[in-house]
């Protein structure tokens, strides 16, 4: 079963960020501490934000989807220099995670081919276990990020705990392809 960040105990939703309709902070505001599918229903357009604790996922699209991209304690005084296509439309709060970190990676969907079970960074799947690609996933513990490039750079996809048949659907191009992946192991 899934929790909400509204059911967590409150020690492990301190997060706090606040989204600026224009660049550098300026206009309209709105603040939140927990996930929020559109952004654009509390303000006309989010273009900066600041992240006063915890971490968060911002996305260029409604729902949870689209490009993503980490943020934690600082200011991000314009969405194009985070490589965002457009401005912030949604938002997910990233609990704070401790024990064990814990996922199995496979080599196609539905949990097919090479697997591998992680308990630490990977900055290379092809070196590491000579995969050149992951099209799914389990979570078992731990908040996690997967990027499309080796050694943590390009795009980024969030990943918490549940299983992930297939990156397709989640809304992922059906070219982009998972080469390195760490835990999200700040106390942020």
């Amino acid at each position: 079963m899934e929790l909400l960040s509204s059911q967590l105990p409150k020690f492990l939703t301190m997060g706090k960020i606040i989204f600026y309709e224009d660049r550098n902070f300026q206009g309209r505001s709105y603040e939140t501490s927990s996930d929020c599918a559109e952004l654009t229903s509390h303000l006309s357009r989010c273009n900066s934000c600041r992240v006063e604790s915890g971490c968060f996922m911002v996305y260029d699209r409604s729902n949870f989807m689209g490009n993503q991209y980490f943020v934690r304690r600082g200011e991000y005084s314009d969405y194009q220099h985070m490589g965002l296509s457009d401005c912030f439309r949604s938002c997910r709060m990233i609990p704070m995670h401790r024990g064990p970190y814990r996922i199995r990676i496979y080599q196609r969907d539905n949990f097919g081919g090479q697997m591998y079970e992680i308990m630490d960074d990977c900055d290379s799947f092809m070196d590491r276990y000579r995969m050149s690609d992951v099209q799914s996933c389990h979570v078992m513990d731990g908040h996690w990020l997967m990027y499309e490039q080796p050694h943590y750079r390009g795009r980024m996809v969030y990943l918490r705990p549940g299983e992930y048949r297939s990156f397709r659907d989640m809304g992922l191009s059906s070219t982009m392809r998972f080469r390195s992946m760490r835990r999200i192991m700040e106390s942020c």
